[in-house]
């Protein structure tokens, strides 16, 4: 604004309407400042207060969490033998090991050959899996004695042609076809040989190689593709490596492992076979108590900071007469009375020896803080171990080995509640028509006109299904090839899709899926010439698989496949079981109880979410910081007007001070013209 005020009288108008302007600006710009800052103060403090919070959640994880008090050690005390480890349904106690050879994975090697760019011949490689037979076992000349396929491993075919049919096509290409083996080119003096390699240790993961050779249309001469064959019918690789098992004692007792990890000799423990032994090595399997103190004391020390957080915030310092940025604030003093509360509290519906943390050794001090009574609570988790969970975390007690507890939600309600199974849930099964049963005098023949067929498992279309072409002496033999041939299928088994085929006492071949549920299903889709009159498989569908089905609490609850889930709304909304008993009727009962820390957690999760007593408190804070602004825009605008005002009046009065200084001026020239008595 240009002005230009007090010309006529004389007055300073712009010193006046300033003065009088900051007059009424300083005040109300102090009082919002002062607004400002302790609004600012109190954000400043939640967010600390938060900080805090948000630290003592993070340190109940562990202390919610069942796997915290599920854990188990195992220790060796040979590390260079013998390591393992042990998981919640691992026994205590001590065995002894002895180790007497380690698993090995067995190695084959090709023929010599000038280089790595030789032509070796186009055709098929296809490779199962199995106990191999040679004498000797790594020394040549060898015989390749019998071979007996692994059904529970998966025959898988390379295709080899001009793109690939060089030494290193080959071996890129069984490389690249991730099929169990590993391939490899060496020279060893006398030329580059293709060594073979199974990725699985073990006598049963032998390598087995047939060879459809496209070049000379022989499979079984040392010419083309055919060099690299090695089965009954052709033995043109050397085993240089044989296909061990690792074996091995436990107190004594005898096992062997196709692997050096070794996870079903002891239930619940892993053992890692590393080398021989010459002395026993002692093994222990103990309760891993120090996991559990470890997670105790670091939410007792998350706790004592947040107290301290806390009581800096909302105490009053005498001797330097301050306040904390939030003392008298409702929300905060809220939050930790009932945060003190919920620790106090006993674990709801848990029965054990002790439900409280001061029944464990930790208990409340003067300040507030927490305190542990070393004794109390290593007594407690030596005594009592099984029963700490309880008193911290949610805690599902079933009656039935044949259910276990996957999960619960923030929404189930402790409390005892009966599992009644209505129907066990079942998988899709094909049954083949019955047949002649193959025996060592008269084997089932597998040819050009019954080694072919398709299938859909579990909604997943395979391709086709091609059978080794072969005489079979039993029909287990014939359902591990059919097994291995379905579970090597590239659409079936990139789907995660598999099956088990058997051999039934009634002369059966039976194809059953390893699915559980309504979604499980076996169907065959096109089979060859002679596969219903010589297998007994027509173009058929299986049966159909069932979902669990039954109540929990007394209500119907949902199943998927082998899992029940309680239904929603109900007291034990949220409890998600695994059926793996096939019996009808009562399966027993889960008591469901919630731990402090779940309770706590739960709690701090209230506050510390979005539309929790922090956030809110916050947001309102920060609303009112917002509006300061837009009181300080309201007095701009009242101020600018009011300055506006002032220079209006002053300038008036300044035209009215001018007026009368000119009346004043010609009165007094006026004056002076006329003449005084007795002048001349």
């Amino acid at each position: 604004m240009v002005a230009a005020t007090g010309i006529g009288s004389g007055l300073d108008i712009e010193s006046l309407v300033t003065q009088l302007v900051a007059a009424e600006r300083i005040p109300a710009e102090n009082r919002l400042f002062q607004q400002e800052s302790e609004l600012t103060s109190e954000i400043s403090a939640f967010g600390a207060f938060q900080g805090a919070l948000g630290t003592l959640q993070t340190s109940l994880t562990a202390l919610t969490q069942a796997s915290t008090f599920e854990q188990r050690t195992a220790s060796s005390n040979n590390l260079l033998q013998l390591s393992a480890t042990a998981d919640s349904s691992a026994a205590e106690g001590s065995v002894s090991v002895e180790i007497t050879q380690l698993a090995q994975a067995q190695s084959l090697a090709s023929g010599s050959f000038s280089s790595q760019s030789d032509v070796v011949g186009e055709g098929t490689l296809t490779f199962r899996f199995g106990t191999v037979t040679v004498t000797p076992e790594d020394s040549t000349p060898q015989t390749f004695n019998s071979f007996s396929l692994n059904s529970e491993s998966q025959t898988a075919s390379v295709t080899i042609d001009s793109s690939n049919n060089t030494l290193e096509g080959v071996r890129d290409a069984i490389n690249e076809a991730d099929i169990g083996v590993t391939a490899a080119i060496v020279n060893d003096g006398s030329g580059f040989r293709l060594l073979l390699s199974s990725e699985n240790t073990g006598a049963d993961n032998a390598i087995e190689v047939q060879v459809t050779d496209t070049g000379d249309s022989v499979d079984t001469d040392d010419a083309g593709l055919s060099r690299l064959a090695f089965n009954e019918n052709a033995n043109n690789l050397s085993q240089t490596v044989a296909a061990r098992d690792a074996n091995f004692t436990i107190n004594g007792l005898s096992i062997s492992s196709d692997s050096n990890t070794v996870d079903d000799a002891l239930s619940g423990v892993s053992l890692n076979l590393l080398n021989t032994t010459d002395s026993p090595v002692t093994l222990t399997v103990s309760q891993n108590e120090s996991a559990v103190r470890t997670a105790i004391d670091g939410f007792v020390a998350a706790y004592n900071s947040f107290v301290g957080v806390a009581n800096s915030l909302t105490a009053y310092n005498a001797d330097t007469d301050t306040a904390g940025a939030l003392q008298g604030d409702f929300t905060a003093r809220s939050i930790v009375n009932q945060i003190r509360a919920a620790l106090s509290d006993s674990a709801d519906g848990f029965n054990g020896p002790f439900a409280t943390l001061t029944e464990l050794g930790i208990r409340t001090q003067a300040d507030g803080t927490l305190s542990v009574d070393d004794t109390t609570l290593n007594a407690a988790i030596t005594d009592n171990f099984d029963s700490i969970q309880g008193v911290f975390s949610d805690f599902g007690a079933l009656s039935n080995s044949g259910l276990s507890l996957n999960s619960s939600t923030d929404a189930t309600q402790p409390g005892s509640y009966a599992i009644e199974i209505t129907q066990a849930a079942t998988q899709s099964l094909l049954q083949a028509a019955a047949i002649t049963a193959p025996s060592g005098g008269s084997p089932l023949v597998i040819d050009d006109d019954n080694d072919t067929l398709s299938l859909i498992v579990d909604g997943v279309s395979s391709g086709t299904i091609s059978l080794t072409q072969g005489s079979y002496s039993s029909g287990a033999e014939l359902a591990a090839e059919l097994q291995s041939r379905i579970n090597g299928d590239s659409a079936l088994s990139g789907a995660g899709v598999a099956v088990s085929v058997s051999f039934s006492a009634d002369n059966r071949l039976e194809i059953t899926s390893n699915r559980f549920g309504s979604e499980s299903e076996v169907q065959i889709t096109s089979i060859d010439t002679n596969t219903a009159a010589e297998l007994g498989f027509s173009i058929a569908s299986g049966s159909t698989g069932q979902d669990v089905a039954g109540t929990i609490g007394g209500i119907a609850a949902s199943g998927t496949g082998r899992v029940l889930t309680a239904a929603d709304g109900s007291d034990a909304e949220g409890i998600s079981l695994t059926v793996t008993s096939t019996n009808t009727g009562s399966l027993g009962t889960i008591n469901f109880s919630t731990g402090v820390a779940t309770a706590l957690n739960g709690l701090l999760e209230g506050f510390l979410g979005s539309d929790g007593l922090v956030g809110l408190r916050t947001d309102g804070l920060q609303t009112s910081v917002d509006r300061i602004a837009e009181d300080r825009e309201d007095l701009e605008f009242r101020l600018d007007a009011l300055e506006a005002r002032y220079r209006r009046q002053f300038n008036a009065l300044d035209s009215l001070l001018a007026s009368l200084q000119t009346t004043g001026d010609f009165l007094t020239s006026q004056l002076a013209s006329i003449p005084l008595p007795g002048s001349k």
